[in-house]
């Protein structure tokens, strides 16, 4: 939702979009045997970070496709 798109124009159907989103990527963690987070250069954003926590709560077996960041290493 970082680039313009008549979606999330309006705060409130962006927040509820955002709200469905996240909701789904859960529940897509949830069925998942193991998670892949592809991190072009090492960057994980807000959202994927709360999504990996939920994954590694649920003791879900997490991957990246490059290394993490400075302040992510070894978090996987």
């Amino acid at each position: 939702m970082k680039q313009p798109h008549p979606l999330w124009q309006d705060p409130v159907q962006a927040d509820r979009l955002k709200a469905q989103l996240d909701t789904l990527h859960h529940r897509k963690i949830d069925l998942a045997d193991e998670v892949l987070i592809v991190n072009p250069d090492g960057y994980i954003g807000e959202s994927t970070r709360r999504e990996i926590d939920y994954a590694r709560r649920l003791g879900k077996p997490i991957r990246y496709t490059h290394p993490t960041v400075e302040g992510e290493a070894g978090r996987g």
